[in-house]
């Protein structure tokens, strides 16, 4: 993740391009194993198709997110894999909310 503006804030424009930026390297994760991928596609109810074209959409970010979070050794495995912490995950999901 990019360093916060040196001002400790940042911008709602920032903030969501990092939460892309973390929902897809999550995603990326999440499809690595396929069981993992087939569990994410049963629950979120996405099909293939839908994931491909929707990687740039808001809403199937955080679905992915949301999917994670749902399931926390997950999420913790993915956290430590994208060398962040659980909550900005989290966070992330959030801000693709807005």
């Amino acid at each position: 993740m990019r360093p916060e503006n040196p001002d400790g804030k940042q911008d709602s424009r920032q903030a969501g391009e990092e939460a892309d930026t973390l929902a897809l390297m999550a995603l990326a994760w999440t499809l690595n194993d396929e069981r993992r991928a087939d569990r994410l596609l049963a629950l979120t109810g996405l099909n293939a198709d839908a994931l491909r074209t929707g990687v740039s959409n808001p809403a199937v970010l955080r679905a992915v997110l949301d999917f994670l979070a749902d399931h926390e050794p997950d999420l913790i495995a993915c956290a430590e894999a994208l060398e962040t912490r659980p909550a900005a995950l989290i966070a992330a999901g959030q801000a693709l909310a807005r």
